[in-house]
């Protein structure tokens, strides 16, 4: 690091060495279904539930052999502590199951994987492109043999989750998302909910590790088909989550364009000790896009130091773009999450926070102003070099190597 760079941090009371060394008690799960535009392996059947992947670039993983090679490729660019993320559509071996019926064999594949390369795994069961999904309706269904069997579905993912965590020796998230909703305004809104809260009920009522395994709910505000009304809403879930002791995963792309997610982050810390993020990039909805560097993305960085979170935030990538080399597109996100969170703990947060409690507002503004200018990149380079990747874009040739020598021939 060039003294200059260090001295003009240090002149504002912030050690950028020390804040290298904070970036440990970051953790990113990265979510394999970049890879496939949301896919899966157990199913041949079209993407449902209000979930697009738009774009049709050539290079698609078909198979598990071919996304282990793209995430190792992808990952081989990223610094930083990272896990998987599997949603439980991504099955393999020899023996496919029906959803319902999902243990411990179907992902022993996904467990060597992650254990040879030192990788935590979190798991998401899969409540979307299947049949029994009725209606565009899972927990919340008012047939009884339909909630029956997604319950069974949860309750098997736990003890998947369970198996990654033993495995692995990292702890597991187990994230529940469904797609209910309706798209015209309902005439009754509480009886779908009663109906998730009691299936969520009996998903839980046989316990679970919880010394292996956190359970999140993942809300959304609206979605393709339930534009009018969705069960599973922030409100529910996080009166759901801090009753039971769960935690309430906050998706950067699941509430209105207008609402500021990052402050939301602080408000839950006082009641929940935990918390999720899936971290996207809306464009006027749920579009999932991927990250860019932009200030809704230092926001949330920002308020995870601010708040003192990073080692108790679960933060996941949740972003699928099928118009663009979609090897690149994890390394792009990624690097951009762990610059952000690098970015928030090089700001002299102690000196803003001095001149907001004293009521100096013009002090605040002029050094919120000049903290803009801080040479942050400096810091960055120098931590993609103590992590072994590259500091630049020099990357990319590596990859579009890669979609030349392995893309290239999925056509």
């Amino acid at each position: 690091m060039k003294p200059s760079v260090l001295s003009t941090f240090l002149s504002y009371g912030v050690d950028p060495r020390r804040a290298i060394r904070q970036m440990k008690d970051l953790t990113v799960s990265i979510h394999c279904w970049q890879l496939d535009d949301v896919t899966g392996f157990d199913h041949a059947g079209d993407l449902s539930g209000g979930i697009q992947a738009t774009g049709n670039h050539f290079g698609k993983a078909r198979n598990f052999e071919e996304m282990k090679a793209d995430l190792d490729e992808a990952l081989s660019h990223i610094p930083g502590n990272k896990k998987i993320n599997l949603h439980a559509m991504y099955q393999v071996g020899d023996k496919i199951v029906d959803r319902a019926e999902i243990g411990p064999e179907q992902f022993e594949g996904w467990v060597k994987y992650a254990k040879d390369r030192g990788y935590g795994l979190d798991f998401n069961p899969t409540l979307f492109a299947h049949p029994m999904v009725k209606e565009g309706l899972t927990l919340s269904s008012p047939d009884k043999e339909v909630r029956d069997y997604w319950i069974k579905h949860v309750k098997n993912s736990l003890k998947v989750s369970e198996y990654f965590a033993r495995e692995t020796g990292q702890k597991t998230l187990c994230n529940i998302w469904i797609p209910d909703g309706f798209k015209e305004t309902p005439a009754d809104r509480m009886g779908p909910r009663q109906r998730l809260m009691d299936s969520l009920d009996e998903i839980f009522a046989d316990g679970f590790r919880r010394a292996l395994v956190d359970v999140s709910l993942e809300s959304k505000v609206f979605g393709i088909g339930v534009e009018s009304y969705t069960t599973g809403s922030a409100e529910f879930y996080q009166a759901y989550c801090i009753r039971n002791h769960y935690l309430p995963l906050l998706d950067t792309g699941h509430f209105h364009p207008t609402e500021n997610v990052a402050d939301k982050i602080s408000s839950l810390c006082l009641y929940s000790p935990r918390v999720a993020l899936h971290v996207s990039r809306p464009v006027r909805w749920d579009s999932d896009h991927i990250i860019k560097f932009n200030d809704d993305l230092q926001e949330v960085a920002d308020e995870l130091v601010r708040c003192d979170m990073l080692k108790n935030t679960y933060v996941g990538l949740d972003f699928f773009d099928a118009s663009v080399n979609r090897v690149a597109a994890l390394v792009i996100g990624t690097r951009n999450m762990f610059k952000a969170v690098l970015r928030a703990l090089c700001t002299p947060w102690h000196l803003l926070k001095e001149a907001q409690d004293s009521n100096d507002h013009t002090r605040f503004l002029a050094l919120q102003e000049e903290f803009r200018d801080l040479p942050y990149n400096e810091i960055w380079r120098e931590y993609c070099r103590m992590q072994g990747v590259e500091e630049d874009a020099s990357w990319l040739e590596k990859v579009e190597a890669y979609e030349r020598d392995v893309l290239a021939k999925r056509k």
